[in-house]
């Protein structure tokens, strides 16, 4: 539902709330051909078994394995199976509510934005690859971090009047932004293609892009 440009989201789950840990094994042939993964918090609501065995998989083969928070509740309420993933995730995504609200959940220093991500960043982590944390602020700068460093990326504007559906912007940076990954691109190429897919998203009703895209 849309109102005057802002969201809101009823899910319906439906079949994807009968996944389970042995359907996972059934077809982990699938997850074996993979070498990147990504996977939404929401999935915790259903099968953090899972989670954790591809997490762990990732691990061992020497893949990256990244994680979206997803929302508020899950951060809070469904803290424990986040956690136990967390340490296995070399890419972390969310916006500044979710970023904000993991800071209190877990007692971390919330001045700003910016040590919130790196915080995260510093979290306990299995491996020797460092994480990353990318937190998107909407019209404001995205913030970057990794143990050891903080950036950030400046958002081109776009005119309020051309903003028609905020639905899956989120979702779209995150796919923008893996897909530059995925071609070796450096971090600030992954992140505008982040900005450019979430950009295009949200001057159109629905998940719907131009037939060519201007961001290469």
């Amino acid at each position: 539902m849309i109102k005057e440009r802002e969201r809101s989201l009823v899910a319906n789950i439906a079949a994807a709330n009968n996944f389970n840990i042995e359907h996972l094994r059934t077809n982990f042939s699938q997850v074996e051909n993979a070498t990147f993964y990504y996977i939404s918090g929401f999935f915790l609501t259903v099968s953090p078994p899972s989670m954790l065995e591809v997490a762990q998989h990732a691990l061992q083969n020497n893949k990256r394995f990244s994680l979206n928070l997803g929302a508020l509740f899950l951060i809070e309420f469904f803290k424990d199976p986040m956690m136990q993933v967390f340490p296995y995730c070399d890419y972390i995504f969310g916006n500044e509510d979710e970023a904000a609200k993991f800071a209190e959940v877990h007692g971390l220093n919330n001045s700003n934005m910016e040590e919130i991500a790196q915080q995260m960043a510093n979290l306990p982590k299995e491996g020797t690859n460092p994480r990353t944390v990318v937190i998107t602020q909407g019209k404001n700068n995205t913030v970057v971090a990794t143990p050891t460093e903080v950036r950030t990326f400046a958002v081109n504007p776009i005119e309020e009047s051309r903003i028609i559906d905020t639905n899956g912007a989120g979702d779209a940076f995150v796919g923008g932004f893996l897909a530059m990954l995925l071609k070796g691109n450096d971090l600030e190429k992954c992140v505008n293609g982040g900005h450019y897919a979430a950009g295009e998203i949200i001057q159109r009703s629905g998940c719907v892009f131009p037939s060519e895209p201007a961001f290469e």
